[in-house]
């Protein structure tokens, strides 16, 4: 897995767990779930900024999403 996508993925998966934190708060539940996918989508945010030379700058990550989309769209 490259740099680009591991990052990509993580702010994804962050994007999708927010929601269900506020979810599950507003329903009087423990966040659990939404939490460890956090966690995972940190994992995968550090793995992309320790494994790419000088990291990402927030500039680079809409070309980076252009990147992994390209890349999978047939």
């Amino acid at each position: 897995m490259d740099a680009e996508l591991a990052m990509v993925l993580g702010i994804v998966l962050v994007g999708f767990s927010i929601p269900a934190i506020l979810s599950s708060l507003s329903d009087g539940r423990r966040p659990i779930v939404p939490i460890v996918i956090i966690l995972i989508a940190g994992g995968f945010i550090f793995y992309a900024i320790n494994i790419k030379p000088g990291g990402f700058a927030f500039a680079d990550l809409p070309a980076a999403f252009i990147h992994v989309i390209a890349r999978f769209m047939p």
